[in-house]
Formats: C-alpha cells, sequence, structure tokens
C-alpha cells in the first residue's frame, strides 16, 4: 500500500466500498460529499509502485489536489487537468506557439481575409460564427468539421437564420483557420492543442487514471479517457452539469461502468439536502427522472463568509450595485474570478466601449467590432445575430445606468479587495459558474434563475405551440444551475420566495425572501428585446435616476411620478435622521413613496451620502 502522511480518517461505508472496489469505476458523488478525500484514500490503498494519474477539472482545482496528494504522502500520484497535459505532448513537440486569449472576431476577419458582403456587419458575424465552430469541433471527439452540424448548437432564430445562410462560408472558414493553425502559420489556441491531442490516439503509461469533475468534459478529453489500458475511475455529479455551453458531455452517463454513489453531504444540513432533492425533482417536468437522495450531515454555524451568487452577470452586477447602495459604510466586497471579468467580453470588448458608442463617443472606442457599429441599435442587431450574451449584458446595463457606469463601476472596483485580503470582504458576488467547487457560510440567490412555475409554462406553451422553444437540454442545465447555487452553502440560504417550491417549510437554514425582480431565462435580453420591437417601444424612460432604475431589467414596473417632488425642511430631517439609523436606502424610498435614485440624489445636496 502507498504510504499516508496523515492519521486514518473515519469513512462512510459508502466510501469504503469505493476504495476496496476493483476494476473500472462511476462514482455519482453529490455536493459537498467529500470527493476529494474518497479519491486521494483511493490512490492511497493502491499498491506503492503503482504509476496514477489524477486529472482535474481548472488550474486552481488542480493546484489544491497536488497539495494534498502531496501532503498526503502519494508520491506516485501525477495531477494534471486536460489542457496541461495536452500541452506537454503537443506544443513542445510541434513548437507551436499558444494565443493565450484566442482569437478576436476583427482578427478572425483578417486572418481569413473576411469582407462584408452588403449585409451590414455580415464579416463579424461570420467570423464570431466561426470562432464558436471551432471551439465545438475542438471539444468534440469527431475527426472531421464536416462530421459535425454548427446549427445544433444555435438556439435563437435569428442567429439560426444567419448561420443557415452563410453556413458553407462558416464551415470552410473554420476549416481554414485550423488549417492555419495545424501548419504553425498562426498561433494556437487551448482548444486546437486538446484537439490534436486527442486526434493523436495517445497512450499514457498509467495504471490507474482518476477523471474528476467528469460531468463537465468534453468529448475530446472523455475519448482520450476511455482508450487508456489503465483501471479508470470517474468521479462527479450528474447534476452539477452546467458547462453544456462549453459543449460538456456529462462523460459520467457515457461510462458503462460499475457505479458506486457518495450521497452523504458533509457541507450542509439535512435542510438545505431536502430543498435540493426537491429542485431537482422538477427534472420531471422534463422527462422521468430518478429520485435523488442526499444526505445532509453538515453542521456549520458559522456566518463569517457571505456570498451573493447569481444566475447571470447582469443580474449580479445590479444585486452589487444595490448591496453597496443600501450599505454604504461597507469598505470591502470581492468578486468571485477578478471584477474585471465580469466588464469584459471573452472578444476583448468593454462596457465602456459600448457606454462609449451609446454615447456616440467613437473616438474613445478601443475594440474593433464595437467600433465599427454605427449606434447602439446596430450592436444590439449583431447580438441577435451570434448570441452574444456577454455583449447583450453590457447593452443592458448600458441602456439602464448611462453615464453613471463610470461611477458605479468604479465604486465597486473601489471596494473590490484583492485575492489576499479576500477574507475580509464583507459580501462575495459570484455567478453559479464561478462558484463551482466553492463553499460559503452563508449564500444569499439572486431572483435571476429558471422558477418551476417558468419551466411548467413553458412546457404548456411547447404543448400547444410549436414553434414556442423547449429545449429539454438546457432547461436541464438550468435546474443544475440552481441546484449547484444552492449546495454552495454550509449554513444558511437566503432564497427569492420564486425559486422556493410550493409548500416547502422554512426553518433556522432556509429564508424565503421577498422576490423583487421577476426571473430571467438563458436568453432573456433576446427575448425582452424581440417584445420591444413588438410594441416599438425601443428605450425606457430616463426621468429616473440610473442608479434608481438598477431593477428595471429584471421587473417592469411604473415608476412613481412623485419620485422627485420638493422636498420640505421636515422632511430633509426626517431623512438625515433615518439614514443616520442606518436604515436601509430601500426602506426610505418605500416610506418616502420615492425612489431610491432619488433619496440618493436628495443625501448627495445634502452633503449628507456616505458620511461617516
Amino acid at each position: 500500500m502507498a504510504k499516508s502522511g496523515r492519521g486514518k480518517q473515519v469513512l462512510t461505508d459508502q466510501q469504503t466500498a469505493i476504495i476496496n472496489s476493483k476494476g473500472d469505476l462511476r462514482i455519482n458523488a453529490v455536493a459537498g460529499s467529500g470527493k476529494t478525500t474518497t479519491i486521494i484514500e483511493y490512490a492511497a490503498s493502491r499498491p506503492a509502485n503503482a504509476r496514477i494519474l489524477y486529472l482535474a477539472f481548472n488550474k486552481s482545482v488542480k493546484l489544491e489536489a497536488t497539495r494534498k496528494f502531496a501532503e498526503y504522502g502519494l508520491t506516485n500520484t501525477k495531477v494534471e487537468t486536460a489542457h496541461s497535459l495536452a500541452y506537454k505532448h503537443i506544443v513542445f513537440k510541434h513548437n507551436y506557439k499558444v494565443k493565450a486569449q484566442g482569437y478576436k472576431n476583427s482578427e478572425i476577419c483578417q486572418l481569413l481575409s473576411i469582407r462584408s458582403n452588403g449585409e451590414k456587419h455580415a464579416e463579424f458575424v461570420i467570423a464570431n460564427h466561426i470562432s464558436k465552430f471551432v471551439a465545438y469541433f475542438c471539444n468534440s471527439d469527431k475527426a472531421k468539421v464536416q462530421d459535425l452540424n454548427y446549427l445544433d448548437t444555435i438556439a435563437d432564430a435569428n442567429a439560426k437564420a444567419f448561420a443557415r445562410s452563410f453556413y458553407k462560408f462558416i464551415e470552410d472558414g473554420t476549416r481554414l483557420l485550423l488549417a492555419k493553425m495545424d501548419r504553425g502559420e498562426i498561433e494556437i489556441t487551448h482548444d486546437f492543442y486538446l484537439k490534436k491531442f486527442q486526434l493523436s490516439n495517445p497512450d499514457l503509461p498509467y495504471d490507474y487514471i482518476l477523471f474528476d469533475e467528469a460531468q463537465d468534459a468534453s468529448a475530446a478529453m472523455l475519448d482520450v479517457f476511455m482508450k487508456q489500458k489503465a483501471t479508470k475511475v470517474i468521479v462527479g455529479d450528474t447534476h452539477q452539469q452546467i458547462y453544456a455551453w462549453r459543449h460538456a458531455v456529462n462523460s459520467l452517463d457515457k461510462a458503462n461502468f460499475n457505479t458506486l454513489q457518495l450521497s452523504t453531504s458533509f457541507r450542509f444540513t439535512q435542510e438545505i439536502a431536502h430543498l435540493a432533492t426537491n429542485i431537482l425533482s422538477w427534472k420531471n417536468h422534463l422527462f422521468e427522472c430518478e429520485p435523488v437522495a442526499i444526505t445532509g450531515k453538515g453542521t456549520s454555524q458559522k456566518e463569517v463568509v457571505k456570498a451573493t451568487i447569481a444566475r447571470t452577470n447582469l443580474g449580479l452586477l445590479l444585486k452589487a450595485i444595490d448591496f453597496i447602495t443600501d450599505n454604504p459604510k461597507v469598505k470591502h466586497i470581492y468578486f468571485e474570478g477578478n471584477i474585471n471579468s465580469y466588464t469584459y467580453a471573452d472578444d476583448g470588448a468593454s462596457l465602456y466601449d459600448v457606454l462609449s458608442l451609446y454615447n456616440g463617443n467613437r473616438d474613445r472606442i478601443r475594440d474593433e467590432l464595437v467600433g465599427s457599429m454605427n449606434n447602439i441599435d446596430e450592436l444590439e442587431e449583431y447580438v441577435e445575430k451570434t448570441e452574444d450574451h456577454q455583449l447583450a449584458t453590457m447593452i443592458e446595463i448600458v441602456r439602464e445606468y448611462g453615464n453613471e457606469v463610470h461611477g458605479i463601476i468604479k465604486s465597486l472596483k473601489e471596494l473590490h479587495t484583492g485575492d489576499e485580503d479576500r477574507s475580509k470582504a464583507e459580501m462575495i458576488f459570484s455567478t453559479v459558474h464561478r462558484s463551482k467547487g466553492m463553499e460559503y457560510d452563508v449564500v444569499y440567490l439572486v431572483n435571476d434563475f429558471l422558477t418551476e412555475s417558468k419551466l411548467k409554462d413553458l412546457k404548456e406553451k411547447h404543448k400547444s405551440d410549436k414553434t414556442v422553444a423547449f429545449d429539454k437540454a438546457r432547461l436541464n442545465e438550468e435546474i443544475n444551475l440552481l441546484y449547484v447555487a444552492i449546495t454552495r452553502t454550509k449554513n444558511k440560504l437566503y432564497i427569492p420566495d420564486t425559486l422556493v417550491p410550493k409548500d416547502f417549510p422554512v426553518s433556522a437554514q432556509i429564508i424565503k425572501v421577498k422576490a423583487r425582480e421577476k426571473e430571467l431565462t438563458n436568453n432573456s435580453y433576446l427575448t425582452e428585446r424581440a417584445a420591444l420591437k413588438q410594441s416599438t417601444v425601443k428605450k425606457r424612460s430616463t426621468v429616473t435616476s440610473p442608479k434608481e432604475r438598477a431593477y428595471n431589467v429584471l421587473q417592469q414596473r411604473e415608476i412613481n411620478k412623485d419620485a422627485y417632488k420638493p422636498w420640505s425642511p421636515d422632511q430633509d430631517d426626517e431623512l438625515k435622521e433615518y439614514y443616520d439609523n442606518g436604515t436601509s436606502i430601500s426602506k426610505i424610498a418605500a416610506h418616502f413613496g420615492r425612489t431610491k435614485g432619488a433619496i440618493i440624489s436628495r443625501l448627495k445636496k445634502l452633503k449628507h451620502y456616505f458620511d461617516e
């Protein structure tokens, strides 16, 4: 047996069964079930001379796993990510140079000499689809681009119609871009060398391969894993698959191995476990689903680390703005994944570029794609043809806040701590995807997740009108997103009442919050824009302060017409007294029958806002 660097831990019967198992194995592990501990114990129980490979989901998990295996004294275990493994086999061998951030759409236009055919900004739209097709192919297990139908990946009708019209051009451009990378004419992407690794049919020199977080693995990496002669152990949670948009294939479902369970969570209580299983039962609206068994044995009473988790970047930014508005004495906040990742798109466009376009300040735009647009409406048309949800989010924020964007982001950045001071944060903000693998003492959910009522409504509409989208795979992932968010808590969960299953009991751990926002779906922006076009209303009212309109994106409501009526001296005194007593801006606004923006504006005029 390999030597352990720590004392023997008390293991559950399920963990013991996994450690004593033989042959290829599939482990379905619920959130917080101690799967890392189990995997380490499994590795420690193998022969000391066994060559073991542990495949981690990403770099941060790799670093943590490396530390834990070393702490345990397991020198015979190698820890890699799929990409780090592929990098060593491909990049060095072929002397490739890697383009760390990938190619911008404008760069693809130049590399492939894509020109407009007269249709507005068609070259950028085509480049966007080529970029996505490259990613789709590189993450697949197919040998040729022609073996895939890119249209299968597009949900929005406008985007699909465009791609269908230019399909041959998009497919040829995809093959040409890949060929240029393969020949070393241009820098390669991370997805490319992973694909080339898979196509090389590598024979990995290991006796055991432990494949963690397999529900989010690509088909390319699964293909490499399944072809190995080693004893294979695949681990994950089928209900935590949230990366289908990155072409994850839920490898757990595709590995026909002996299956064992880790169904006890040591992170949260039985109340949270009950809520999680209840949420997962919504999948019965999509297909017949076996009941999920989760036992919660968490005992934490701490309320130190608090996090707000949202489904979307937009929902998270709005909640963060609301938080610092209502709590002006907050000194430290933290965004998982760095705050800049919420204000820049993958393609390089920034929130400030979109604002400059909105204001007509074209000389201030740095991004070539945004700079090619004549106005914000043209950028919205581009979004409709590409399903670019990051740009859609930026447009929404600019529409709502206008020139307040600079001040808002500046305020958030001033309060944002670095990684080294993360523990000082009075609130951590994260999307579900960035919170994956994390845990917090207290979790506050933003109300931008799919609700059961919305799910049932979509199903009924689809029954009577087949043109109404009812994508079961995507809706299944939306349920998974809520499940992942819920299971990040170690103690308390503050959850909007719209997300709580009917007749579900509240408890000391589960606190219902009256929802102020309407729920968002994955393509809510595109849906809302279509509705606005139909009603011929293209822009919202600009009567109120941009800050006050924080929730207009999520809820259409009538603005109080008396929001900016004159203030009397008595009202000014009462306003200052409420504020000095620590009453939240929301409650003050409700008391005076005014908007939050009007309250903040008056406090600033009285030189009373943010006063210590």
